[in-house]
């Protein structure tokens, strides 16, 4: 039986004091107190910028001994470069601090914008550029350029990395696209999108990586306990076959937090 980790997107919004987070909490405790009711999140700011050692060591410290995180690659590799030269621009997202995570490094996420058609020449490229092990993630960030300082180059010890790409474009329920996930061991994101991006459901690696982003509205939309209870059956079927990881991204109406608690508890 593989482990089941389940939590959401992201911790920053707004939206969510005084409504999950307590009234009063200080803004540097709200990390802390999540991760108290979920049992992973993804770090989002990593997708929009490059984040510093720093901040990756703070929020290790400020979690349980066994919490994990999940690291949103950089929408600059995704989106600006749409993945070409990934062996220089992967330097330097892995030395910005992803390894001070250090046991509590989970999958790299990395999500592709919605006009990324399925090339499979480039995907092999990427997929060939990524490190499978935080030791080769560490000599490939020993690449980095002067956009990062300071750097964190070394890992605590030597642990596989895990790797799931979320697609958006149509293309890609294409046959053969699933085969080069798994030739690759690369885990296909299974996406519930409100019906706006491709729902693909094939298991590619050796653990299922799921974001709920609202089930009838993108973002908004919280999950009614049946369909909660679907979710919950399906991750119990993953979960028998490896590991599975949950991310609810439906943050805008405080949902999110109130899913992710809600999975756990049925999973359990």
């Amino acid at each position: 039986m593989g482990e089941i980790r389940v939590g959401t997107s992201g911790w920053v919004y707004p939206p969510w004091r005084g409504v999950f987070y307590p009234q009063g909490l200080a803004r540097k405790r709200e990390l802390d107190h999540l991760s108290r009711q979920v049992t992973s999140v993804e770090v989002n700011g990593s997708f929009y910028s490059l984040q510093r050692p720093s901040s990756y060591l703070r929020w290790a410290g400020q979690t349980p001994d066994d919490f994990v995180f999940a690291v949103k690659g950089g929408r600059f590799i995704t989106h600006l470069k749409r993945l070409r030269d990934s062996g220089d621009t992967l330097a330097n997202f892995f030395a910005s601090g992803v390894l001070a995570l250090g046991p509590k490094l989970g999958p790299i996420l990395w999500q592709l914008p919605p006009t990324l058609r399925f090339e499979p020449d480039l995907l092999v490229e990427f997929f060939g550029n990524l490190p499978r092990t935080t030791t080769a993630a560490a000599a490939l960030a020993t690449r980095h350029d002067e956009r990062v300082d300071p750097a964190w180059t070394t890992t605590d010890a030597d642990r596989p990395l895990r790797h799931a790409l979320e697609v958006r474009h149509p293309s890609f329920t294409d046959p053969r696209f699933p085969d080069l996930l798994r030739e690759h061991g690369i885990a296909l994101v299974v996406a519930d999108s409100a019906g706006r991006f491709p729902h693909l459901e094939d298991v590619t690696a050796d653990f299922v990586y799921v974001r709920l982003h609202g089930a009838d509205e993108l973002y908004v939309s919280g999950y009614t306990d049946e369909g909660l209870d679907e979710w919950a059956a399906k991750v119990r079927a993953w979960a028998a076959r490896g590991d599975v990881f949950v991310y609810f991204d439906n943050d805008v109406k405080v949902m999110a937090p109130r899913d992710a608690m809600a999975l756990i508890r049925k999973v359990e």
